[in-house]
């Protein structure tokens, strides 16, 4: 189960003089009061309890407090985590009655959880590969670029090499009909005695071919001359049917044509011109514009291609929130990007996410949610419960939505807003005896 936050006990941290919470165990405990009250200190002790000595504050110890800061909270798994004396030393107790430390703290908790405007304040980037590695998609985006890496270092080696080998090739001589291997003298002997023999062999056809070119000149020439005289009677054949055929037509084809028309062109001909070129330019316009037309849809089947395998590949995975994707390189949540979120679907989106980076973590610290209206905040308190998420928030404000109101470093009241009872007044754990001063 995940691990939250059951009770918790703070005096005398920055601002704090003494607050008890109980918070919801699901649900949105919002931490109310004016500014300067002491609000924001209740988050960064919780952070400093949990999270080790790299969350504590500069000047932890409350002006003014004759005793040191003591921090203590009891979790839902049953460890008990407190801080306290001098040196705020870490004391973790298992239900056991054994001691643990700050190890055994981080194998459950998120350091995003205890500071998720780390998150919120990302880059898109940022978030995005987030994201990406929680879903397990962004090793693999991480191999395929680191291997494009590794073969374009490998093209580059390779073409500086091939560049080096190709100027030195250039800059030696080179001689043509030259055979590709050396040969000796005895082979060049061998070479020239079967040149002459067939050299021989070769004159013996030409005389013989002599003869028969002759011969064959001759009965071509006749040949030609019998086609020539053949050609000739055939076009007076064709030149006599042509005749004939004209001299039977129809009255219709008879008839004369008109050549008005033509007289009316020949006339203004510039401007049928014109037209004409007009036409031609509309025609190519168009062909161009389909051609274009063509490209663009070649070009929108591509990326349409492109996002339904990076939707595949989102849809295969198991995403912390449904709606959430990338594209470009940004986190989107139900189509919008971040700047274009609500403040409620931020706080979503990075509740989501930062539970993912740690499932065994089931609590977030938030603060200053005064900018949320009391709808955006009840919508968001209902989705934590729903996911069974803890959520410890503060906010200026005194009303009605507050769990808990700060005043001058003190815990108040409490209210119904959550439906989680009002906490009891303030007692010291058992056993903690305030440190007095020597003298006091």
């Amino acid at each position: 189960m995940p691990v939250k936050i059951n009770t918790l006990e703070l005096e005398n941290v920055k601002r704090i003089r003494a607050v008890q919470l109980t918070p919801a165990a699901n649900g949105l405990t919002i931490i109310g009061g004016n500014n300067n009250q002491g609000k924001t200190s209740v988050i960064d002790a919780i952070c400093w309890l949990l999270g080790g000595n790299k969350y504590q504050p500069s000047n932890a110890q409350r002006d003014g407090a004759l005793t040191e800061p003591m921090l203590r909270c009891t979790l839902s798994n049953g460890l008990v985590v407190e801080r306290k004396g001098k040196n705020a030393s870490l004391k973790v107790i298992d239900p056991q009655g054994n001691r643990a430390g700050q190890k055994l703290l981080d194998s459950f908790l998120s350091e995003l959880a205890l500071d998720l405007p780390k998150f919120m304040q990302a880059s898109d980037r940022e978030k995005a590969d987030t994201l990406l590695r929680i879903i397990g998609v962004g090793e693999q985006l991480t191999q395929m670029e680191a291997e494009e890496k590794r073969l374009y270092d490998q093209r580059t080696a390779i073409g500086q090499i091939q560049q080096q080998k190709a100027k030195f090739a250039a800059e030696l001589p080179n001689w043509e009909n030259l055979p590709d291997e050396p040969v000796s003298a005895a082979d060049l002997i061998t070479q020239q005695q079967a040149i002459l023999a067939r050299n021989g062999q070769r004159q013996q056809w030409q005389h013989e071919m002599q003869s028969i070119d002759i011969a064959i000149q001759n009965v071509t020439a006749e040949i030609q001359r019998t086609e020539r005289h053949l050609a000739d009677l055939r076009a007076q054949l064709d030149e006599f049917q042509e005749k004939a055929a004209s001299a039977h037509k129809s009255p219709q084809e008879l008839m004369l044509e008109s050549t008005a028309e033509l007289e009316a062109n020949i006339a203004d001909i510039d401007r049928l011109n014109a037209k004409i070129r007009d036409n031609q330019r509309k025609a190519a316009a168009e062909q161009e514009a389909a051609d274009y037309k063509d490209q663009y849809d070649g070009l929108t089947d591509q990326i349409e291609k492109i996002r339904q395998d990076r939707r595949a590949l989102l849809n295969g995975a198991n995403l912390p929130l449904p709606g959430l994707s990338v594209e470009g390189g940004k986190l989107l949540y139900q189509g919008k990007a971040w700047d274009c979120m609500s403040g409620s679907e931020q706080l979503r989106v990075a509740a989501a996410i930062v539970r993912c980076l740690n499932p065994e973590c089931g609590f977030v610290l938030l603060d200053k949610l005064e900018q949320m209206d009391l709808q955006t905040l009840a919508d968001f308190g209902k989705w934590l419960e729903a996911e069974g998420l803890q959520a410890i928030a503060t906010r200026v404000s005194t009303g009605d939505e507050c769990s808990i109101i700060i005043e001058d470093g003190w815990a108040q009241n409490a209210s119904a807003f959550n439906q989680t009872p009002p906490p009891a007044p303030y007692q010291p754990a058992a056993g903690f005896k305030p440190y007095q001063p020597k003298g006091v």
